[in-house]
């Protein structure tokens, strides 16, 4: 598999927004009549010589921070630069090929508050990202194609269970990472989090895909998975085939287009954010595919660990950390041996935006302790309704 190096640092995010609490939507910005007010009248020439004051105060704090923190996320970079040269050439990698340090935090002035109204600039448009209603109106345009949803989740998880055990994963795996990665009580069409009525991201389903995963897996195990419903076909007779022919048709032509691009992340997530993109992520709420999708996104890090050399079976933990932060990087913590775990800090696997905008992984500091909280949140989340649905259909 041809990951992006440490390619899912926003997916980390979304996955582990459930470690720390529901999400909140985040309230607009709304300013008091009287401060409006305040802010018209001209400020005094001592308010603003002070403002320049401290102004210059934080710009000279802050240069000597973002200094200090350049030089520190340089070294995180040239490190991991170091480990994955040294794990090519099968050598042993050391606790000093890791920075041991902890991220330098500023602790400045605060940035002053202009006391003169600042022309407002045009508000940034974010990305918009699909809903799952948006999947299904791409898959109708793009593949005049719907999605075979269950009537019942209990359905869905009953085919993933089945389709998941035969494939290789154990029941532990499947049900503390699905715990983890929907709060325990997850659908097959949940999609990760919302910020007001906008989501924050495409991960959808039990193991929380994103586009970007779906294109990814049906460039790589599409193949099998046409094989395989393939052989559901010819198993099926009347109007349950032509519907399933039809399926197979669709499957074909997404694993077409998800192949016609080289097999990496940035070409597989270009895929990922067009309508056709959309139209394949469907296939994740389709009951046949969707357990296959679903399976693989784990399975394909078992397999890894295993055409690594790594024998002893992944615990749900140590698997959900090469499922968020992508298995090149999750291999290097859990290969760590439980010394180190304790001394190594969480930054040494994170790009800096990804770590800054990550709470979690910022106050379980280290591989041990981030690894730790996850296993006690697979250990409450487990106990759900969902998730003891899921655990009865293996």
């Amino acid at each position: 598999m041809h990951h992006h190096p440490i390619r899912t640092t926003l997916r980390f995010v979304a996955g582990v927004l459930s470690l720390a609490g529901p999400m909140l939507a985040a309230e607009p910005a709304v300013r008091a009549p009287r401060a409006v007010a305040a802010m018209a009248q001209a400020a005094s020439p001592e308010a603003i010589a002070e403002y320049r004051r401290k102004l210059a105060e934080y710009q000279e704090a802050r240069a000597a921070f973002e200094q200090q923190a350049g030089a520190y996320w340089k070294l995180i970079a040239d490190k991991r630069r170091t480990r994955n040269a040294k794990r090519r050439d099968r050598q042993p990698i050391m606790l000093d090929d890791y920075v041991l340090e902890q991220p330098p935090v500023y602790d400045g002035p605060k940035r002053p508050v202009n006391p003169e109204p600042e022309p407002e600039g045009p508000p940034r448009e974010g990305k918009y990202i699909p809903v799952v209603a948006d999947l299904l109106k791409a898959a109708r345009e793009q593949f005049q194609w719907q999605p075979q949803q269950p009537a019942n989740d209990i359905d869905f998880k009953r085919t993933y269970a089945r389709f998941a055990a035969a494939s290789g994963l154990t029941r532990e795996q499947a049900v503390r990472v699905y715990a983890f990665e929907t709060g325990g009580n997850g659908r097959h069409d949940s999609q990760s989090g919302f910020r007001g009525n906008r989501a924050i991201s495409t991960a959808i389903g039990y193991n929380q895909l994103l586009t970007t995963n779906t294109v990814e897996l049906l460039a790589e195990q599409g193949p099998l998975f046409v094989r395989l419903l393939g052989e559901r076909v010819t198993q099926t007779n009347g109007p349950a085939r032509a519907v399933l022919e039809q399926k197979l048709s669709v499957l074909k032509k997404m694993v077409a287009v998800a192949r016609s691009v080289p097999d990496d992340w940035s070409a597989h997530e270009k895929i990922g954010d067009t309508e056709q993109g959309w139209a394949m992520h469907a296939m994740v709420l389709d009951i046949d595919v969707g357990p296959m999708l679903q399976t693989h996104k784990l399975l394909t890090s078992v397999l890894f660990a295993r055409a690594k050399g790594y024998a002893r079976p992944l615990t749900a933990a140590e698997l959900e950390m090469m499922n968020l932060t992508g298995d090149g990087t999750g291999f290097d913590m859990v290969t760590m041996p439980q010394p180190m775990r304790e001394q190594v800090p969480t930054s040494n696997f994170f790009q800096r935006s990804g770590y800054e905008r990550n709470p979690v992984a910022v106050r379980h500091n280290t591989v041990a302790k981030l690894l730790a909280v996850t296993d006690s949140r697979m250990d409450s989340l487990s106990g759900l309704p969902g998730s003891k649905d899921l655990a009865a259909a293996f």
